[in-house]
């Protein structure tokens, strides 16, 4: 956050005199500056290279519907619709993945810069773009021309202000910024982004190489890395499975990651995406069901979606229907600058994404000789590229990028992470202590720098674009899981359901066989047990079709018990969010058949699934006294809810904070548990052990128990109430703390407050809370400001599809001020939704706007 507001705060000095003069220029101009760029949505526009008339129309979200002839007409027109609403978000991406950020906002930005062209999602979307077939490729092209000529529509690539009230801001620093033509690999590349986030455990492998090089013991690591509970938990495929994959369990020694502490200590401020999805890797969630007709009041499935990412400003999803007079029927939500449809449903078949986060990515400790790295008993050369970052307003900054046979060199964009390369002769290393087990090292090898090399699964060109549009047309099954097989990267649960009544899953994607190691330990380079083996074959993924249950829940738990199917990883989410899902479902089939309202109230179910464990304990804690007491009195009888009204949350939730932040004073800054279902497993069997030494506080004399803990957490809980929220515990409410504000991707978190209110949204209550079915999470260190959320909720009903329902975090618009820029937010914030309607009928009766896009005179 801090990096973040640094780097743009030259800009938004600028946007401050932008206010100002607004201010004083007088209302007219204002108005006509953030006006000017909204995107015209009725009449008639010119669109070149049409064959025929394609109709949008919109609803009073703004939410385009589009109808066309032809496959290229309606990816043309989708281009230069989503252009309308949000390219500046586009452009903004693009910069970002190609490492290209530097040149909209100045030399502040070139580290990060550094980082993603180290990581090279620019040259492997290129690769890809070879890589697809020619009707990919030609609906990619069709995309890009689309938003092409909307770009010529609105001033060319130089009338920047026309198009979004950000470039206006923009422009008072870099007056001399064009913009560019989009380009196919444009779009392509923006799916990598969308894979870092969701790259599984490379958080808690860095995390646990530097817990043990910190001093920790693997005993406590193994604590505060708990396996999963698979006899309170379900995993999403409980029956048989394929043959299993076996894995050797190995792990380095203690003394490889000491010496590379520095470097491994520094991946931990791996950069992110700034605003846009995730924050990290860790963690990231989503909640996904289906249910059979059997369970139904129609008879026919209905299917629930709700992926967890963290908030931005536009919201990451754009909802969007595609109709066409030939193979292509879909509507549903995708992402701003990809033609096709992410999740949603055609006239057949439904489908949802959660994150199945099997372990794709291993960071390989490399011994570093100049630009040779030692791989067996032999140095190899590095492979080295020369790369070039503009700067607006500087000079352009020189860098080089160093691959081992792993990946990039990760440690070569940091002079903390390089700061390693100081153990020279003065300080050899035994060749036993890195467990080399080549006999023949060379001299040199002891004398070597370390570096971190990144193997990920994305860095492989994949087909992953093809599967969007092979999803899009799906018909059945057989349809669905051809689709899915060419889903390689991010690794994602895919749920379906039909028309026909059938319902499944299938895991998809890229999934490495290792030799030595789980992938749960940063490997050692050298050694070339650890190198991967190959791929699990799809075949063997794990999947159902129609279980005898008509239930399929996936919410990050794990996907199969441990002795099933292949090895996926050993990190996953703790189940908590799917078993609550499980038991809702089975709760309410017990009462009657199930509805779409149902499903709507379970996505917003605000139980907290730890609070039934640790509020007993607390209760029977002694010794509390003061304002504490009547403050405790708020957890006697509370029902484990946390809507954004609850006094009894708010309490909660501060004594959670504070009981994690106090226990657990072994474990550094920025790595202490959070507060979602992780924290809950690592607390759960230590409730049971009142004197185990996590509970001693180790800046006092004294030997803390679990009672002094539990005491001192609630003292300090109601003194921070208090001074927050008031001193009368019944008036506390837990939105009041845990607050959501939607900040611009770029601008909003300026620290200058002018310009901050021309693109955030106001602050909101927020119910729920960490792994909780609503799953609005916050971090203790930082605290009770949510940072995770369900970016959508979407339900379809197959036996009326027009019956179906959706909402967003936010508006479907990125233009601030817009009507649609946040029009959804109450919605989202209250669990409500709005009608997906499908059919031509229903979506020209709800049509508040009809665009008309036509080829030019002949």
């Amino acid at each position: 956050m801090r990096e973040k507001r640094g780097r743009l705060r030259r800009v938004a000095r600028w946007g401050l005199i932008l206010v100002v003069v607004l201010s004083l220029t007088g209302a007219v101009l204002g108005v006509w500056t953030v006006r000017r760029p909204f995107p015209q949505y009725e009449g008639t526009l010119t669109l070149a290279g049409l064959s025929a008339e394609v109709k949008v129309l919109r609803d009073g979200h703004g939410v385009p519907q589009i109808y066309a002839r032809t496959e290229a007409d309606l990816f043309k027109a989708q281009g230069y619709v989503t252009a309308q609403d949000r390219f500046w978000e586009m452009d903004y991406r693009r910069h970002l993945t190609s490492g290209r950020l530097s040149e909209l906002f100045g030399g502040s930005l070139v580290s990060t810069d550094a980082f993603f062209r180290t990581l090279g999602w620019r040259q492997v979307a290129e690769q890809e773009w070879r890589l697809i077939s020619p009707e990919a490729r030609g609906y990619f092209q069709a995309y890009a021309d689309g938003v092409n000529a909307w770009i010529a529509d609105n001033g060319g690539p130089d009338a920047t202000g026309a198009k979004s009230l950000e470039y206006t801001v923009l422009g008072l620093q870099n007056d001399g910024y064009t913009v560019a033509p989009w380009d196919p690999i444009d779009s392509i590349a923006w799916l990598k982004a969308m894979a870092w986030d969701l790259r599984s455990n490379l958080s808690a492998e860095v995390a646990r190489a530097s817990l043990l090089a910190h001093g920790l013991s693997r005993a406590q690591i193994g604590e505060l890395f708990p396996a999963y509970p698979y006899d309170r938990n379900r995993p999403i495929v409980d029956g048989g499975t394929p043959p299993v994959t076996v894995m050797s369990g190995a792990t380095p020694p203690r003394r490889a990651y000491q010496e590379a502490a520095p470097a491994l200590a520094a991946l931990r401020a791996l950069p992110g995406l700034p605003g846009l999805l995730s924050s990290n890797g860790a963690g990231v969630g989503s909640n996904s069901w289906v249910v059979s007709g059997a369970l139904t009041a129609s008879g026919k499935p209905l299917l629930a979606n709700d992926p967890h990412l963290s908030p931005s400003q536009p919201n990451v999803w754009y909802q969007v229907g595609l109709h066409c007079e030939c193979r292509l029927n879909v509507q549903g939500f995708t992402l701003s600058g990809l033609p096709g449809v992410m999740i949603g449903h055609n006239d057949r078949v439904a489908w949802g994404l959660t994150n199945l986060a099997p372990d794709v990515t291993d960071l390989y400790l490399e011994k570093i000789d100049g630009d040779r790295y030692l791989g067996g008993s032999a140095w190899r050369d590095l492979t080295v590229r020369q790369e070039v970052i503009k700067v607006a307003g500087g000079e352009a900054v020189p860098i080089t990028v160093r691959s081992s046979k792993h990946g990039p060199l990760l440690s070569d964009r940091s002079a903390e992470l390089f700061g390693i390369a100081s153990h020279q002769a003065a300080t050899p290393q035994p060749t036993p202590s890195l467990d080399l087990e080549a006999p023949n090292v060379p001299p040199a090898a002891s004398q070597s720098p370390y570096g971190v090399a990144l193997r990920w699964t994305a860095l492989t060109p994949g087909r992953t674009v093809e599967a969007i549009f092979a999803l899009n047309r799906a018909a059945d099954w057989e349809d669905f899981r051809a689709a899915a097989a060419l889903f390689d990267v991010p690794s994602q649960n895919l749920v379906y359901a039909d028309v026909d009544g059938n319902i499944g899953y299938q895991a998809p994607g890229r999934v490495p066989v290792r030799g030595k190691g789980d992938g749960q330990w940063p490997a050692l380079g050298w050694d070339p047990a650890y190198d991967w083996k190959g791929y699990v074959p799809f075949a063997e993924l794990p999947q159902q079709y129609n279980p005898p249950g008509g239930v399929i829940v996936t919410a990050n738990q794990a996907v199969t018990r441990p002795d099933k199917g292949p090895y996926l990883t050993a990190d996953w989410s703790y189940g908590y969010r799917s078993q609550r899902v499980f038991d809702l479902i089975a709760e309410r089939a017990a009462r009657g058949k199930l509805d779409l309202d149902d499903m709507r109230e379970m996505q917003f179910d605000n139980r907290n699934g730890f609070a039934p464990e640790l509020v007993p304990v607390l209760l029977a804690a002694q010794g509390l006294s003061g304002a504490s007491a009547p403050a405790r009195e708020l957890l006697r009888g509370w029902d484990f809810q946390q809507p954004a009204d609850s006094a009894a949350a708010a309490f909660y939730n501060a004594t959670l904070r504070h009981l994690l932040l106090r226990t657990f004073d072994e474990v550094p800054e920025g790595q202490k548990p959070a507060s979602g279902d992780g924290s809950w497993e690592i607390l759960r069997p230590l409730l049971g052990k009142p004197s185990s030494p996590w509970w001693d506080d180790r800046t006092t004399p004294k030997a803390e128990s679990m009672n002094d803990m539990l005491v001192t957490a609630m003292n300090e809980a109601t003194t921070e109430l208090t001074e927050l929220l008031g001193d009368e515990p019944k008036d506390w409410r837990w939105g009041d703390l845990h607050t959501l504000t939607l900040r611009n991707a770029t601008f909003g978190e300026s620290g200058i407050a002018p310009v901050e209110w021309l693109f955030n949204l106001s602050p909101v209550a927020a119910a729920g809370g960490a792994d909780i079915v609503n799953a609005t999470g916050w971090t203790p260190e930082q605290g009770y400001e949510v940072d995770f959320v369900p970016s959508m909720r979407m339900i379809v009903d197959l036996a009326n599809l027009d019956g179906s329902a959706w909402s967003q975090l936010s508006g479907n618009s990125g233009h601030a001020f817009h009507a649609n820029y946040g029009d959804q937010l109450e919605l989202w914030r209250t669990g409500r939704t709005a009608p997906m309607v499908w059919s031509r009928e229903r979506v020209e009766s709800l049509a508040e706007n009809t665009l008309r896009l036509v080829p030019p005179p002949r």
